[in-house]
């Protein structure tokens, strides 16, 4: 057994390490199960799930930028019934507590697809999904409005007893009273941050790289960002924070926990580097071991306590 107790808690799920996926850049996990044991993550964290098919975006709908890229996918999935018959049935053959993210056109749309999952066992808790800034309708409408963001909260909360988090964007003036709005409705935990809004011209063309013209952008350029709202947040709340954004190593994880994470959640870091997120719990581990330390939750807030 490590030396290092990597297990941290939210809500009601004990995760054995605080490290997981980021929603949107590791399918249901099929797609990675050939790179990385899955039950070695703390929670595997799905694309998003909606009420009925999304086709997403048109494209082309990525664009690689300085220390990141933009993506304007768009939410493409094919529903929560597809979603169950087929990657959940596949996930309860792993190992690995499984995080359905969320999405919706509407608060009945988030509701019903709370309702659908809420029966399946194999579920271990619901991401709500306010944050995405690449549909016209829902995601990130509910999640700049603190009436908007807690009347979806509302009637999740309302729909399933499982361990709900929700997931906040940065494209916003104050984020700290959003997590706030949302704690006061039922959430278990925010997990922050999103993507920001950018986008980028491709100069022979004199066209915008994405058919969209705007999208999200993620990567290590937006860690300082990320950083700095969890920071807030954890300060603000008392609930769990999952923090992600950029991270694309062991120190880039320990430096979220300590500005007072829980957990954390690797994204882009996935398209470079299949095992990512493996890579970056093994060494989350050696960075407690190295520092004499015997539990990772250790690390949580510490940074604030000097």
């Amino acid at each position: 057994m490590s030396a290092v107790d990597m297990r941290v808690r939210i809500g009601s799920l004990e995760l054995r390490t605080p490290v997981m996926t980021a929603s949107g850049t590791f399918g249901s996990g099929r797609e990675y199960a050939a790179f990385v044991d899955l039950s070695r993550l703390g929670a595997l964290v799905t694309k998003g799930v909606s009420l009925h098919p999304w086709a997403g975006n048109d494209s082309p709908r990525i664009a690689e930028t300085p220390s990141g890229m933009l993506n304007s996918i768009g939410l493409q999935n094919p529903g929560v019934e597809a979603f169950v018959a087929n990657d959940l049935n596949w996930l309860a053959t792993q190992d690995v507590p499984v995080i359905v993210n969320v999405v919706g056109h509407s608060v009945e749309e988030y509701a019903a697809v709370a309702t659908r999952l809420d029966a399946e066992e194999m579920v271990s808790a619901l991401e709500v999904n306010i944050s995405c800034p690449n549909v016209d309708a829902g995601g990130m409408v509910f999640g700049t409005s603190c009436p908007a963001a807690a009347e979806v909260v509302r009637a999740v909360r309302a729909s399933t007893g499982k361990t709900l988090i929700v997931k906040l964007s940065p494209n916003v003036t104050d984020i700290v009273e959003i997590a706030r709005a949302v704690e006061a409705e039922g959430a278990d935990a925010v997990s922050l941050i999103n993507t920001l809004l950018g986008m980028a011209i491709d100069t022979r063309t004199f066209r915008p790289k994405l058919a969209r013209g705007v999208g999200g952008l993620s990567g290590p350029a937006i860690r300082p960002v990320a950083v700095r709202m969890v920071w807030q947040v954890a300060a603000a709340v008392g609930i769990p924070v999952v923090g992600m954004g950029g991270i694309t190593c062991a120190e880039d994880a320990a430096e979220f926990m300590l500005s007072g994470a829980t957990a954390v959640a690797v994204g882009t870091a996935n398209f470079m580097d299949p095992a990512a997120t493996v890579r970056i719990a093994d060494g989350l581990e050696r960075f407690c071991a190295e520092r004499g330390m015997t539990r990772v939750s250790g690390l949580i807030g510490a940074a604030r306590q000097g």
